[in-house]
């Protein structure tokens, strides 16, 4: 565990070592400034009790003399009395201690503030981290995991990383300072004593260990069930039209309430873990202060090793580093619920990326010749069944090609093939003769513009969704786009024209609206390549005329692979190919299809009805 805390903190400390340099710095001052003015207490007791009435004389100090060092600290306290006077020399140690614990409690602040930038620093760098590597996934490793685990490994996995860990750092530099100071002060103060004091320390440190054992586990097991809430939330929040169609509301309720059941009983049983850290800490603090009470007193009244005052501040300084043992104890307590969460957040950070860029790229500016696939097989990493088998297709500049087939047969896998979201298990896909995998991902996508079934639109401007990816672009340019996507008039009359916020995920907006929205986009962009995902199916006839037309427009002069999920949208189309269980079985334009009375003429007549 401890290994494991360190080589994390190591990932992170990099841009902040000079933060934890000063808490370092500070933190040694102020528990340095704490011993001074705790030694200010022996002389005000001795006046206030009277407990001296020895004459103490100066001595030479050779080398460290304890007693020595002890004897002449009585005696300048001695000269102040006889000088001045009891009462004010009272009131002089008294501003003495009050000046010294001001210090002290400056330089504890410092060190306190001085670190916060590296632990609110450590948890940002960790959520940019998991968003860039979000971003960088090829889109399979996300068929794998839950969208609502992913938003809960950012959100509450890295709070509790910023709790857990980067507030135990704090308290893993002061405490072990503290520890080792007020030691060396108890072993020069008497190390009979201090020598009991270690060997309860033990049974103290295994006494905690018993309460974090398995700590680590449960932790990881809460935050996963905190995924599994965030996802079944997210899940109600898209669905709610299904949820109140079927009437289904209790069913959901009842299935949210079992998860949020279960992850209740694992909060409570770390809960109580928690707990019963302080209170086991607190026993045996008073445990080892008692142990010290017996062994001490026996010295004052048999042996006379020690005076009243000087007990007192043995037994005040013990406290004071009882205190910090506890804080440690408590960060070793925190540290497992942190590396849980380290966990599950390092399984997206440490996911491996098959799709990479060619260490020695081949340069892809412009579309010349057209796209091949050639002898394309694929299957999903988590499956051994091919998707697609053994395609060869040919898609010249300029042409437009349509793929239809039943849903499964593999058309959207064969077309997010072309901008690498997944790469080919078997086969090569060329553009202008070169293997895709061999060419820079960006220069690929950027020949690329995709309208899809689903406009994908952000929860910003009509101005921003529509130069989304297109830096530089002139407001006549993003106008121009719009017009020719059929889109122009309905923002204009929407509140604040091209400025008006039109809702997460384009709620404010009509199906055919986003469609345009999103086609203004690829025209602005305007890519020599160019994938539609049944980019009209769900729109109603007005709708689908406004965008088909939007469509045509941006089809001129394009090379087109689109989806059909209407026949009658891709009557045009120079060639039609067939899939069908991940296979071409027919291809040909739409009369030679017909003619051929096969597959097509039955999807054909089919929609005919």
């Amino acid at each position: 565990m401890i290994k494991q805390f360190f080589s994390i903190m190591r990932r992170y400390i990099k841009p902040y070592r000079k933060y934890l340099a000063w808490s370092v710095i500070l933190n040694f001052l102020s528990q340095w400034l704490n011993v001074f003015s705790f030694t200010a207490l022996v002389p005000i007791l001795n006046i206030l009790f009277q407990t001296k009435g020895k004459v103490y004389e100066f001595q030479e100090i050779h080398g460290f003399d304890k007693d020595a060092i002890i004897n002449n600290a009585y005696y300048y306290v001695q000269m102040l009395i006889e000088q001045y006077g009891q009462l004010w020399v009272l009131v002089l140690m008294g501003l003495v201690l009050i000046v010294m614990t001001a210090l002290k409690t400056a330089a504890y602040f410092a060190s306190s503030a001085i670190i916060v930038p590296f632990r609110t620093g450590v948890v940002r760098d960790i959520r940019m981290q998991v968003y860039d590597k979000v971003l960088r996934l090829p889109i399979g490793f996300f068929s794998e995991e839950r969208k609502g685990d992913i938003v809960a490994r950012m959100s509450s996995d890295a709070q509790v990383v910023e709790t857990a860990l980067t507030s135990s750092v704090d308290m893993l530099i002061k405490s072990p300072i503290a520890i080792v100071i007020y030691f060396f002060v108890l072993f020069f103060m008497s190390w009979k004593l201090t020598l009991v004091v270690l060997i309860t320390i033990p049974v103290f440190g295994w006494l905690m260990g018993s309460v974090t054992r398995k700590l680590k586990k449960k932790s990881k097991f809460v935050q996963e069930q905190w995924g599994d809430l965030m996802t079944e939330l997210d899940e109600t929040l898209g669905g709610l039209r299904v949820i109140k169609a079927f009437l289904a509301e209790n069913k959901m309720i009842r299935r949210f309430g079992k998860t949020n059941d279960t992850y209740r009983d694992s909060m409570s049983s770390v809960a109580i873990r928690q707990a019963s850290a302080h209170p086991t800490s607190e026993f045996m603090g008073t445990t080892v202060i008692v142990f010290v009470l017996w062994i001490g007193g026996y010295f004052i009244l048999e042996d006379n090793v020690m005076d009243a005052a000087m007990f007192i501040l043995y037994l005040v300084m013990l406290y004071s580093v009882i205190n910090p043992l506890k804080e440690f104890s408590k960060a070793f307590y925190n540290v497992p619920q942190g590396l849980a969460s380290m966990d599950r957040i390092d399984k997206i950070l440490k996911a491996e990326n098959n799709i990479t860029d060619p260490a020695e790229p081949k340069t892809l500016d412009n579309l010349e010749e057209g796209i091949e696939f050639k002898d394309v097989t694929f299957h999903y990493a988590n499956s051994e069944v091919d998707v697609l088998k053994h395609v060869n297709l040919k898609v010249p500049k300029g042409k437009t090609i349509a793929l239809v087939g039943q849903s499964g047969s593999g058309k959207s896998t064969l077309v997010d093939l072309v901008p690498r979201y997944h790469d080919v298990s078997g086969g090569k896909i060329l553009i202008d003769g070169k293997d895709i995998r061999d060419v820079k991902i960006c220069d690929l996508r950027a020949l690329i513009g995709n309208v899809n079934q689903e406009a994908i639109l952000f929860n910003d401007t009509f101005y921003n969704n529509i130069t989304f990816g297109v830096e530089n672009a002139t407001m006549d340019e993003v106008i121009a786009a719009a017009k020719i996507a059929n889109a122009h008039n309905f923002i204009m009359e929407s509140e604040h024209g091209y400025d008006t916020m039109i809702g997460d995920r384009g709620g404010r907006l009509s199906g055919g609206q986003r469609q345009r929205i999103s086609i203004a986009r690829a025209i602005l962009k305007n890519p020599p390549i160019l994938i539609l995902d049944e980019a009209t199916s769900a729109l109603d006839t007005e709708s689908e005329r406004l965008v088909q037309e939007a469509l045509e427009r941006l089809m001129k002069s394009r090379t087109t692979i689109a989806i059909a999920h209407r026949l009658s949208t891709i009557r045009n189309a120079d060639e039609i190919c067939v899939l069908y269980e991940g296979e071409i079985v027919e291809r040909g334009t739409h009369d030679e299809l017909i003619a051929k009375n096969g597959y097509y003429k039955r999807l054909n007549d089919m929609q005919s009805m």
